[in-house]
């Protein structure tokens, strides 16, 4: 099997999944380990990340998965720096959502690759190519900020499950990628 597209998102109950100016200050930090994102880590082969994305996780958080996670990484990016900054550890890529996908599962050597991003995972979306939605609902209100998703077009989901990791609710999706018509022939009556 090949490897599959996950978006993977830590989100306040209201829906953001940043704050305002992309914080990310209000995530929980746990001590308890969180069996999903221990199992996405692990089979996570590359990541595909949105510029706005790299630049909160290098600024506040030391890392992707804050440092837990090393290996290759593409920011997606219509302005990438004429200059790669020193710490720069993956590569800058300016093309379509396909090809960076495609670039991204090379790399993965068939393992799992991980977006990072709202408007990636949106783009990912609209191409029909994510596979999973992963979520960390955590107990906080934001009021503003980056929302999960924010497009005009309507995603079915498949519930694959909910667990629960510290003070996060662990929710997990498979994006439906049948039309709707077909759901229906499909459906018991």
């Amino acid at each position: 099997m090949g490897s599959e597209l996950l978006w993977h998102v830590t989100m306040s109950l209201d829906g953001f999944i940043a704050g305002p100016g992309h914080t990310m200050d209000w995530m929980p930090r746990s001590a308890e380990p969180s069996v999903i994102a221990d199992e996405l880590i692990a089979t996570t082969g590359a990541l595909l990340v949105g510029r706005r994305t790299y630049e909160v996780e290098e600024r506040d958080r030391g890392g992707f998965y804050g440092g837990a996670w090393t290996g290759p990484f593409f920011v997606l990016t219509h302005d990438a720096p004429a200059k790669v900054p020193e710490w720069m550890t993956g590569t800058f890529v300016d093309e379509r959502i396909d090809r960076a996908v495609a670039r991204a599962s090379d790399a993965a050597g068939g393992n799992n690759v991980v977006v990072f991003g709202a408007d990636v995972a949106r783009q990912c979306i609209d191409g029909g190519l994510l596979d999973e939605i992963v979520v960390h609902l955590a107990p906080v209100l934001l009021g503003n900020g980056v929302r999960l998703f924010d497009a005009p077009n309507r995603v079915d989901l498949e519930n694959m499950g909910i667990a629960q990791s510290g003070q996060l609710t662990d929710l997990r999706f498979r994006v439906v990628k049948e039309p709707r018509s077909s759901l229906k022939e499909r459906s018991p009556r």
